[in-house]
C-alpha cells in the first residue's frame, strides 16, 4: 500500500474534464482562461457540426461557469453539452455532462437532483466504457451523502474509491478521497486521523501539482490544528498559502470557504469582531454564487460571533432555530447538529423543533433516490 500512495504521489494531476480541443488544458488552469478557451472551441466545433466536440468544449464551460459561481450559466451549459452528446450517441460524453449537471446540483443543495444525475451519469459511464467518468460520478455520490452527513453510509464507498484510486495511480483522485475521509474523521473528533490524512493528502497534491487538490488539503489542516492544537498562528498561515493558489486559478467557492475558515479560526480565538468581517465576507461571497450550504454555515458563524459581541440571547435563538429549519430544508444533517451546539455553546438551547411544536420523529439522512443511488454504487465495475 505504501508503493501505491508513493506512486499516485508522483503521478501528475490531470483534468479529464478538459476534453478533445481543451485536452491540453491543466489542472491548474485559470478559470477565466479555461472559459475563454472553452467558449472559442464550443463556437468552432458548432460551426463545423460536429456535435461530439460541441459536448465536449460544452462541459469545459459548465465546469469553469460552476466553479466561478456562474451558476445560471452553468446549468444552460451541460444541459446544451447533454444533448449535444445523445444527437451524437456518444455514452460517454452523456455521462461527463450528467456528472457536470450532478455536481452543479450538489453545489446549489439539491441534493436529490444531484443523486439522480450522478447515478445516471455512472450508469452511461458503465456502458460507455468509461471507467474515468463512471469513477467520478461514484466519487461524487460519495461525496454528495458525506456532506449531507451520513458517514455510515458512504465511509466504505470513500475508502473503495482511495483504494481504487491508488491502484490506477489517480493522484487527483486520491486527494479527494483522503480530503473527504479525513473530513469525517474530524468531524466526528478523531482529529490526529484527520490530520494525518489532510497532510498526505497535500503532500500528495503537491507532488502530482494540483493546486486545487492542495488548496483544499491547507484548509483541513489550518481546521484541525486550530480546533486540536489552538494553533492560530499556524492555521492563519496555512489559510493564507491556501488562498494564493484559490486566487491563481479564480477558485470562487473554495475561495469563499476559505474565508469562512479563516473565521473560524479567529472566532476559536476569541477574536469576534474579525471574525465576524470575515463571516460576512464569506456569506456575501457564496450568496453572489447562489450556494445554499456555504451561506448557511457563514450564517451561523455570523450568529455566533454577534452573539459574542453582545447581541440579545431571544434574537439569537430566533435566528438558530430559523437557520437550523433551513438547514432541515437543505438536508445537511451534519450542519444542523452544528446549529443544536452552537445554541448550547452560547446558552440559549435547546431549540424547538419545527416552530415550537414539540420533537419531531427521526427521519432519515438521506432522500430515498440517494439511498437507492448508493447501494447501486459499484467501485468493481472500474476494474
Amino acid at each position: 500500500m505504501a508503493g501505491q500512495v508513493r506512486e499516485a504521489g508522483r503521478a501528475k494531476a490531470s483534468a479529464p474534464e478538459y476534453q478533445g480541443a481543451l485536452g491540453s488544458l491543466s489542472v491548474n488552469a485559470s478559470l477565466p482562461e479555461v472559459l475563454a478557451r472553452g467558449i472559442e472551441e464550443l463556437q468552432a466545433a458548432e460551426r463545423a457540426g460536429d456535435l461530439r466536440e460541441v459536448a465536449r468544449c460544452g462541459l469545459a464551460v459548465a465546469e469553469a461557469c460552476r466553479r466561478l459561481g456562474r451558476i445560471g450559466e452553468a446549468d444552460r451549459a451541460w444541459k446544451a453539452s447533454y444533448r449535444a452528446a445523445r444527437s451524437a450517441g456518444h455514452e460517454g460524453a452523456m455521462a461527463w455532462a450528467l456528472w457536470s449537471g450532478g455536481t452543479l446540483a450538489r453545489q446549489r443543495g439539491a441534493f436529490r437532483l444531484a443523486y439522480r444525475l450522478l447515478r445516471l451519469a455512472a450508469e452511461a459511464g458503465e456502458r460507455g466504457e468509461d471507467v474515468v467518468v463512471r469513477g467520478y460520478s461514484l466519487a461524487g455520490l460519495a461525496e454528495t451523502g458525506r456532506i449531507q452527513g451520513d458517514y455510515e453510509a458512504v465511509g466504505r464507498l470513500h475508502e473503495q474509491l482511495l483504494a481504487e484510486a491508488r491502484r490506477r495511480g489517480e493522484a487527483r483522485h486520491t486527494v479527494w478521497a483522503l480530503e473527504g475521509i479525513a473530513q469525517m474523521h474530524r468531524n466526528t473528533g478523531s482529529y490526529d486521523k484527520a490530520l494525518a490524512l489532510f497532510e498526505e493528502a497535500a503532500e500528495t497534491a503537491s507532488r502530482a501539482e494540483d493546486r486545487r487538490g492542495w488548496a483544499w488539503a491547507l484548509r483541513g489542516i489550518a481546521d484541525v490544528v486550530s480546533v486540536r492544537d489552538g494553533d492560530v498562528d499556524r492555521a492563519l498561515s496555512l489559510l493564507s498559502q491556501a488562498e494564493e493558489a484559490c486566487r491563481e486559478i479564480r477558485l470562487s467557492s473554495a475561495l469563499a470557504y476559505n474565508h469562512k475558515m479563516r473565521g473560524n479560526v479567529l472566532y476559536r480565538a476569541g477574536r469576534y469582531e474579525q471574525a465576524r468581517e470575515l463571516y460576512a465576507q464569506a456569506l456575501e461571497e457564496f450568496r453572489e454564487m447562489e450556494e445554499p450550504r456555504g451561506t448557511a454555515l457563514s450564517r451561523l458563524g455570523l450568529v455566533k460571533a454577534d452573539a459574542r459581541l453582545g447581541r440579545e440571547a431571544a434574537h439569537t435563538a430566533a435566528e438558530l432555530a430559523e437557520l437550523r429549519s433551513t438547514l432541515d430544508r437543505i438536508g445537511l444533517r451534519h450542519a444542523r447538529d452544528m446549529v443544536d451546539k452552537a445554541a448550547a455553546e452560547l446558552g440559549v438551547g435547546p431549540l424547538p423543533d419545527h416552530a415550537g411544536q414539540g420533537p419531531r420523529t427521526a427521519e432519515p439522512v438521506l432522500p430515498t433516490v440517494g439511498a437507492e443511488a448508493l447501494r447501486a454504487a459499484d467501485v468493481e465495475g472500474l476494474r
